[in-house]
């Protein structure tokens, strides 16, 4: 993503987009049988084995239905683009991208399950061509930074409180500090810190030229402070 700046990469390790691929329950999926399988109860490697074996038929199609649409509307060649699908995971790899397609129990309600897609390694000269913004429109909610050096959460809240508002920052932070969660005027994402990574949260999911837009607005924000906290932080 060189063209959010090249100097992203002195503090930022990798960058992915993340959508929600949809929920569902357990039982309703295709190879349970009522009667002879049991709801999981319990995330536990054998619960997880069991879910694994019964998603892969539908990760499967899913998978391939996307490895059909990359080749058709990217024109890719044979040697351009792989699929392989290690249920309860599948990756779509192109020569100028990654895709990742997980599904997976859930942690609250074992009974349950969710799907994940990733977008990463994501090349120069792909954002913003049409053919693959129209692929992957509404796919992405969500841009996660991988930080290479980690950022005191506290000094986060510090530089944003003492901006006063300066560049419509704002934060919000529990007592415990574990995390922060920033705000910037017009921008309707939120910006997640943890101190090992970042998150920027959008409300609805959109293509992801849309969320790197967001981004550069949201990274014109923190560097308008001099405090490095934030200016070296995106």
């Amino acid at each position: 993503m060189a063209d959010t700046g090249d100097d992203l990469r002195k503090f930022v390790s990798r960058v992915r987009l993340v959508g929600d691929a949809g929920e569902g329950a357990v039982k309703a999926l295709p190879g349970f049988k009522k009667g002879r399988h049991a709801v999981p109860d319990a995330v536990t490697p054998a619960t997880q084995a069991f879910f694994a074996r019964l998603v892969e038929d539908v990760l499967a199609e899913e998978a391939e239905g996307w490895f059909q649409r990359a080749r058709a509307e990217l024109r890719y060649k044979r040697k351009e683009l792989t699929l392989e699908v290690t249920s309860p995971l599948a990756v779509l790899t192109a020569k100028d991208f990654t895709f990742e397609l997980e599904y997976g129990l859930g942690e609250r309600d074992p009974g349950t399950y969710s799907g994940k897609r990733t977008l990463h390694e994501l090349q120069a000269g792909r954002l913003g061509a049409p053919a693959f913004e129209a692929l992957f429109a509404g796919q992405f909610s969500e841009i996660a930074f991988d930080l290479k050096k980690g950022v005191q959460v506290e000094a986060v809240i510090d530089a944003v409180e003492d901006l006063d508002g300066a560049g419509g920052l704002a934060v919000d932070y529990p007592s415990d500090y574990r995390s922060c969660t920033l705000r910037v005027e017009d921008v309707e994402a939120e910006v997640v810190c943890d101190g090992v990574s970042l998150a920027m949260v959008f409300p609805r999911a959109g293509a992801p030229m849309e969320l790197v837009e967001a981004f550069v607005a949201v990274r014109r924000a923190f560097a308008l402070s001099k405090r490095s906290a934030l200016a070296g932080l995106l």
